[in-house]
């Protein structure tokens, strides 16, 4: 493996911006190749294996396509009350969410797969960790949503962004609730030399 990482490269298999800037911040050398894999009802699953679940999916759909790669996959969930709060579909359901999360806590879980079909190599790991939001005023929520951010996010918020004001505080990952644990992530990489930020 070269040290210094700059050849080495492996397939994210995850359209999300965020997981790019984060592995990016790293020097890590990479080619996007969104998964294909849609996410059905798994009302049955609880939420850690949910994870986990489908960020093996999404890395097993692209390895399928480039059985000569390395991909990584993950999947991030926000739960509360044992529920899974998906993307919301529409204002409403943003609010919703929004309402619910107001003044408690829940868990961000990411569900990360590494995966190499030729090598017959896969392994998955689950991170989570616990927010507390702050109590939110219909006003504060009615704003938040007209910035658009809530839209993509699970659970309609995005702590790397304007909806970080809404998070008192945190116990684990930051880079976790973002949408990828780098610090789990990089050990489950170097693990199998497949990359290395030092």
């Amino acid at each position: 493996m070269n040290k210094n990482n700059k050849n080495e490269t492996f397939i994210l298999a995850s359209g999300s911006p965020r997981r790019r800037e984060l592995l990016r911040q790293l020097g890590f050398s990479f080619t996007v190749i969104p998964s294909r894999r849609q996410e059905t009802d798994q009302s049955g699953m609880e939420p850690r294996g949910h994870a986990i679940y489908y960020a093996k999916e999404k890395a097993k759909e692209v390895a399928r396509r480039y059985p000569q790669q390395w991909v990584l996959a993950a999947d991030t969930i926000v739960v509360i009350d044992e529920e899974i709060l998906g993307k919301p579909v529409n204002l409403t359901e943003a609010t919703a969410m929004l309402s619910r999360l107001s003044g408690r806590s829940h868990q961000v879980i990411t569900g990360v797969s590494l995966l190499h079909a030729k090598y017959g190599v896969e392994e998955s790991l689950a991170v989570e960790t616990k927010v507390f939001m702050r109590k939110l005023s219909a006003a504060d929520i009615e704003g938040y949503i007209t910035t658009g951010e809530p839209m993509d996010k699970a659970g309609a918020y995005g702590i790397q962004g304007i909806g970080g004001c809404l998070i008192q505080r945190i116990d684990g990952s930051y880079s976790n609730v973002v949408g990828l644990p780098l610090c789990e992530t990089v050990e489950l990489l170097r693990r199998h030399r497949v990359a290395d930020p030092f």
